[in-house]
């Protein structure tokens, strides 16, 4: 059985990759299949499969709304 994390908007991630402009917080803003995020540092929008950036996480730093 797989772990299932939940995400909502706004949450605020660490990655375990740091961005080429050096910051590795991100924050969520769009969810489903896909996830869309945006750097807090340089504002650079990136969307990931859902897979593949609940594997990018470190930690999750700060929650956002629910529902």
């Amino acid at each position: 059985m797989e772990k299932y994390i939940r995400f909502f908007l706004g949450d605020i991630v660490r990655m375990k990759k740091n961005h080429p402009c050096g910051n590795d917080q991100w924050e969520v803003v769009k969810l489903g299949t896909d996830i869309k995020i945006r750097c807090l540092k340089c504002g650079r929008n990136v969307m990931l499969h859902r897979r593949k950036f609940e594997k990018s996480v470190k930690e999750i730093l700060k929650r956002g709304t629910e529902g």
